[in-house]
């Protein structure tokens, strides 16, 4: 959402902007970017799927082109601009694209800082593509921040947070890293797609771009893939503009139109899917079948301390250690009825996953084994259903697949 257009429905009526300023995030979430329209008077803002637009004179017009922009584009990105507190909105055409075109801002022979632990995709991009275009990528454990200092060089530009960490649901001081970082001269970048605005406003603790695969709980039903990004910074959402029209990895209009109208619950999924995941961690963590539970809103979560000041609510995804080897985690994930086994995350629905062997199945070994992505480490995402039939599923798997593991070894 640029400044020009902050007030300006996109069909011609003009209205003071609805921002974080003076609203909720309730409110944001149904009202921002979705101004009835203009031309007819509808509540919702219609689907426009023109590709080009009727220009008043050469060069007087409020569309061009949908590459460029697009009613049901603009829409989304002020309310996901809204959301996250920002001045600046913009969508892609995924998570990936999203990640590509920020990183495209950076000159050949940049160095970017990333956490090491981090989504297989976003690995794969730094370690694979952004190299061969001149940009290298140093990992590290961002958890210390010593480490941060220890790895900035002269030519180091960016760097990319990832917190909740995927999957291993670390954390990162995102304020501190923004004080280091700056103090360099640095960019930070936070990846906030694991908690959504409604739990993480990263740009409020220093960030100066917060990204989201709207695939997830942005959209959250499991049927559109997008990405968005949001910043505040006049120059760098200057750059972005134009890599995104340059580039053209945008959404379709439609995409747009099902994302928007996945935001507008967005406050309402999210409160759920934390008092569910919560719920399904304390359960897990009582349990003689488990090994380890991982979930920010434990107690036993080694930042705990940092997540309560930090963040709105612990989010929805749990990873846990069943108890045996990836044979008893693959078990597992074939006998729940309600977790399906899949990847992504974010939706209604209650999804679960073996990282090792498939959202990082990219990584080596010898880096799973170090971030702790064991062969037995499974990653749930928690959906909105009723909560005591989660956990029965997870318990008749969890003995099932146990049990037929202590069978083996006993025979």
């Amino acid at each position: 959402m640029s400044p020009a257009n902050a007030s300006h429905n996109r069909f011609g009526a003009h209205a003071a902007p609805i921002t974080s300023a003076t609203y909720g995030f309730g409110t944001l979430a149904i009202h921002a970017g979705s101004e009835p329209d203009a031309a007819t008077g509808a509540v919702i803002p219609p689907l426009s799927l023109s590709t080009t637009f009727k220009q008043r004179a050469v060069g007087d017009f409020v569309y061009e082109y949908s590459r460029s922009d697009n009613p049901n584009r603009s829409n989304l990105e002020a309310a996901v601009a809204a959301l996250e507190h920002g001045t600046h909105g913009f969508a892609f055409s995924s998570g990936s694209a999203t990640t590509a075109t920020v990183l495209n801002t950076l000159q050949p022979g940049s160095h970017v800082i990333s956490v090491n632990d981090v989504y297989g995709g976003t690995h794969r991009y730094l370690n694979k593509v952004a190299q061969s275009m001149g940009v290298t990528t140093t990992f590290v454990d961002l958890a210390h921040i010593d480490n941060l200092r220890d790895a900035i060089r002269e030519n180091t530009r960016l760097v990319w947070i990832e917190t909740p960490t995927n999957p291993t649901l670390r954390l990162v001081d995102i304020t501190t890293v923004a004080e280091i970082a700056h103090e360099a001269g640095l960019f930070v970048v936070v990846d906030n797609t694991f908690l959504s605005p409604y739990f993480q406003t990263p740009l409020d603790l220093g960030a100066d771009i917060v990204v989201h695969s709207a695939t997830k709980y942005i959209n959250g039903h499991s049927d559109v893939v997008m990405g968005v990004a949001v910043t505040s910074n006049d120059a760098l959402a200057s750059k972005l503009r134009f890599l995104q029209n340059a580039i053209g990895a945008v959404p379709s209009p439609f995409d747009c139109y099902q994302a928007q109208r996945g935001i507008k619950t967005l406050h309402l999924r999210m409160r759920q899917h934390a008092l569910n995941a919560q719920r399904v961690a304390e359960y897990l963590e009582a349990s003689s079948l488990v090994e380890s539970v991982i979930y920010p809103g434990l107690k036993s979560h080694p930042q705990h301390e940092l997540a309560c000041r930090q963040m709105r609510g612990f989010g929805g995804m749990v990873s846990f250690r069943i108890r045996g080897d990836t044979h008893t985690a693959d078990r597992f994930l074939q006998r729940t009825r309600l977790f399906t086994l899949a990847e992504s995350l974010g939706g209604v629905e209650s999804l679960a996953e073996l990282p090792a062997r498939m959202t990082h199945a990219g990584l080596a070994p010898e880096e799973r084994n170090e971030l702790g992505i064991t062969g037995n480490l499974i990653r749930l995402s928690v959906g909105v259903e009723d909560i005591e039939d989660l956990i029965a599923d997870i318990a008749r798997a969890l003995e099932s697949a146990v049990r037929e593991n202590d069978d083996e070894i006993a025979f």
